[in-house]
């Protein structure tokens, strides 16, 4: 091989980091066989070392200089750990099944990060073990092939055809070679690699002797170096030849013409440098994964890091940089023996591509065995007796074959790598994600790192990426995210477990506890509403009206089960509550459920106000359904976010009440049910006929401000009639609502200064950037029955003090029904109305007398909102 060109595969790039993925179903316990050793181990050392430990280590020596290659060697192994560190901590935190890397990023980040790392893991090892399985071939050519015209025979031994076929041929059988082995299992694969590893480490010997038994050499450089010079030197142990090669001395390489320099030195160097996963993926066959894993890595990474270097300053004291920089195959010509060198590197390469096939077909198995992908990879389940998953292997070699026919995997070569150090940049934050999450149940048995060797893992990981390759790194990247996001919207749910939950809990606390309700200002005032809700099967348009208006608030979803838990065996809220949950998730709606136990709904309503929330996130407003005659309709089966479900059976709420059925509560409760939400400083709001709402109509807002139960009142401007105003303007900033007709109607008597009231309206809605149409109406007729009710309320004696505000104990039946008719007529069909909700009266024995004027008032309107605000919501300041 001195004599030919060496193969630009093999000198770019033959040990792209080689990783197993051993799974071992937990059910075949027996399959567990492989001891620290032969599991992690050598794997580890042999994925690390592949061939570039005989091909590119003088590369990288004579271009960049003794002193830059012991630099890169740090700043390589210094990335590399702290992954080491990572895999160590999520492998020691408890029980670790098959999928090595996959399984540790699925179990830790959940199905997206894990299918979508699990997927781009496989196609790296599938590309791999082609790769590796080229660059045998052209090695072979290279030895045995017969020479290309104008060049010599180099040997009698020069007998096999070159072509491309001829070479497809040559691939294909060394493949059917890997295949055995990998079918045969894991533990004819360890063995298999232990028989490699031996040599490998005998060539190894034969290598550091030789630099003391070799005397002072001539080495003929192969043809087409790219350079004049015909022969370069090894000069056995001379301080002259270090004090040549201590300095970077950047230049071109012969195989590709292209100028080195610091970069792609480093990106070459840091190829032989990956592949620490080889043993950890071997976790499905290890007896004692926790074990073996951190302790066999660590021992491997040691292991290479000191024979890199000791091999480097070696090279820097014998060979000089001719040699080394145009020549990258000169370890045989200066072994004592050269075949041994040449059998190194055959079975280097070829366990490298049997460590690919094999772990790209138990990446596979595992991710069929989660059913990320559904019925796509079922096949891929099925193992033999012992517990090997051989369609899978059988799928992954159809594979690695089709790779095989593209005969140049130079591109390849950098995109496997980077898709290597992007699984490993996600393993780092798998550990950072588990260490900021603070849960109590991660407590690895590693203690060697901190949150700070994670950061530095994914950070390393990410400049070596666009060091490598800018273009192939930010593709890569591209693609995972395509695959997360389409894992995120297709893939089952699981029940292992998601450490964004872990995080969002961990920040929703720290920032709750940051959230002090002492700073609130009405400037960043927002509802928050609290919605009761009897029986969701009626209440659907509702809910959905609510989301719209809650406004980026907090939006609770209240309901009230009467029973006394001391007669009942147990909590009969738990049963419910994933009904509610799935009643939240297929309407699409962002609240939360409160379920309470009381022994009445006023009670209930009380607990749910006190309790309902946490910190500066309590319910500011109460939304309740209007107290009527009307019967309840069923409409969860229609809407259509479950017509046509079968998860309608699923939810568990009783059948909507009947018109004979007794009601939960009286007139009375209702009322004082309000009562209470004001004294408790709430705002209230009363929704009434929203089973008729339509949202799919041209959106129409209609408000009325005026209290038009205290008619002798003019004022629109009192802080309810505010609050009424900026309910409205909040529904109509929703996005299903920016297209909605804001009007305001405001009440108006004949020879009054209706221009003066309008103006003064206009430029309160201009203060409050509320756009708005505003309709004068004019009511004397109507208030005209509100004052003859009054007079004649004087004429008579006073039998008792009504405690109305503004005695509204005056206003008569007559005068509701005209109102309600003077509502109708100037705005016949809007989507929704917000009319002025009054105080309860003082006097409870009045309620009745409340809520059947409020029921006058509002008859027949269509769905409307009656408005109460407490405090004041509205700002003019900047």
């Amino acid at each position: 091989m001195a004599g030919s060109e060496r193969s630009p595969l093999l000198t770019y790039r033959l040990c792209s980091s080689t990783s197993v993925e051993e799974p071992g179903p937990a059910a075949a316990r027996g399959s567990r066989k492989l001891r620290t050793f032969l599991g992690v181990v050598v794997p580890t050392l042999l994925s690390m070392f592949s061939v570039v430990l005989f091909l590119r280590l003088g590369f990288v020596v004579g271009q960049a200089g003794l002193y830059e290659a012991l630099g890169m060697f740090v700043v390589a192994y210094v990335i590399i750990g702290m992954t080491v560190l990572s895999v160590c901590a999520i492998s020691t935190n408890g029980a670790l099944d098959a999928g090595g890397a996959y399984y540790m990023i699925s179990r830790a980040l959940g199905p997206e990060f894990g299918g979508s790392i699990g997927i781009m893991f496989f196609l790296a090892n599938v590309c791999g073990s082609a790769l590796y399985i080229l660059g045998l071939v052209e090695a072979i050519v290279d030895i045995f092939g017969v020479p290309l015209a104008g060049q010599t025979m180099g040997s009698g031994y020069q007998v096999l055809p070159r072509s491309y076929w001829y070479e497809l041929l040559y691939g294909t059988a060394l493949l059917l070679v890997c295949l055995v082995v990998c079918l045969v299992g894991a533990s004819i694969y360890a063995k298999a690699t232990f028989l490699i590893f031996l040599i490998v480490m005998l060539v190894l010997v034969t290598v550091f002797v030789s630099f003391f038994a070799v005397g002072p050499t001539v080495v003929p450089l192969p043809q087409g170096n790219g350079s004049l010079a015909v022969n370069g030197s090894f000069t056995g142990f001379r301080l002259a030849t270090l004090r040549g090669n201590l300095a970077a001395a950047y230049g071109v390489d012969y195989t590709t013409g292209r100028l080195m320099s610091f970069s792609t030195v480093f990106a070459v160097m840091f190829n032989g440098c990956t592949g620490i996963m080889a043993g950890s993926n071997m976790s499905g066959d290890l007896k004692r994964p926790s074990y073996s894993i951190p302790r066999g890595t660590i021992a491997a990474v040691l292991f290479t890091y000191v024979i890199y270097n000791l091999l480097a300053v070696t090279l820097c004291c014998t060979c000089d940089r001719t040699l080394l920089q145009k020549d990258y195959g000169f370890l045989r010509d200066i072994n004592i023996w050269p075949p041994f060198v040449i059998i190194g590197i055959y079975s280097s390469t070829l366990s490298a591509s049997m460590s690919n096939l094999i772990g790209a077909s138990r990446i596979l198995y595992a991710l069929a065995k989660d059913d990320i992908f559904g019925r796509a990879l079922a096949p891929a389940k099925k193992t033999s007796r012992g517990g090997n998953p051989w369609v899978a292997v059988i799928l992954s070699w159809v594979l690695v074959q089709l790779v095989l026919f593209s005969g140049k995997l130079n591109t390849i070569a950098a995109i496997v790598t980077i898709f290597f150090l992007l699984v490993y940049a996600t393993i780092d934050l798998a550990c950072l994600a588990l260490e900021w999450a603070s849960a109590p149940n991660f407590r690895p048995t590693f203690q060697y790192f901190t949150w700070h060797t994670c950061v530095l893992g994914i950070l390393g990981c990410g400049v070596m990426m666009f060091l490598i390759s800018p273009i192939y790194a930010s593709a890569s990247m591209a693609f995972m995210l395509l695959l997360l996001l389409a894992l995120h919207y297709l893939s089952p749910s699981s029940s292992w477990g998601y450490i964004s939950q872990a995080l969002i809990f961990h920040q929703v606390r720290k920032y709750l506890l940051m959230l002090d309700v002492r700073k609130e200002h009405v400037k960043f005032w927002r509802p928050q509403m609290l919605l009761m809700v009897q029986n969701p099967r009626s209440s659907i348009q509702l809910i959905s009206f609510i989301n719209d208006l809650k406004k980026s608030g907090l939006y609770v979803l209240g309901h009230v089960e009467l029973a006394e838990l001391d007669s009942l065996p147990s909590d009969p809220l738990q049963t419910h509550a994933d009904s509610w949950l799935l009643l939240v998730d297929r309407l699409n709606v962002k609240a939360f459920v409160n379920l309470t136990l009381a022994n009445s709904v006023r009670h209930g309503v009380q607990q749910l106000l006190f309790i309902s929330g946490l910190g500066g996130m309590r319910p500011n407003t109460i939304v309740l359904g209007f107290y009527d005659g009307t019967v309840p309709q069923d409409r969860l089966a229609q809407h259509p976010a479950f017509e046509g479900s079968e998860e309608t059976a699923l939810l568990s709420f009783p059948p909507v009440r009947g018109p004979t059925a007794p009601r939960r509560l009286s007139p009375q409760e209702y009322v004082a049910v309000v009562a209470d939400a004001v004294k408790m400083l709430r705002n209230v709001m009363l929704a009434r006929s929203f089973e008729h709402f339509d949202k799919a109509r041209a959106p129409a807002i209609d408000v009325w401000p005026l209290n038009l139960l205290r008619p002798d009142s003019a004022r629109y401007a009192d802080t309810c009639s505010l609050f009424l105003l900026q309910m409205a303007c909040v529904l109509s900033m929703a996005r299903s609502w920016r297209r909605a007709q804001l009007r305001l109607f405001l009440c108006v008597e004949t020879g009054a200064r209706t221009r003066g009231q309008e103006d003064k309206l206009r430029q309160l809605l201009k203060e409050l950037r509320i756009q708005a149409a505003i309709h004068m109406v004019p009511w004397d007729a109507v208030v005209a029955l509100h004052w003859q009710k009054q007079q004649e309320q004087r004429a008579r004696p006073v039998e008792a003090t009504m405690n109305f505000p503004g005695n509204a104990t005056c206003i008569s039946d007559e005068y509701l029904k005209a109102a309600n008719r003077l509502i109708l007529e100037q705005s016949p069909s809007p989507t929704i109305r917000f009319l002025y909700l009054p105080r309860p009266p003082a006097d409870t024995s009045l309620y009745p007398s409340y809520l059947h004027q409020l029921e006058l008032l509002t008859r027949d309107l269509g769905p409307t909102l009656l408005v109460h605000g407490i405090s004041a919501v509205t700002s003019t300041e900047l």
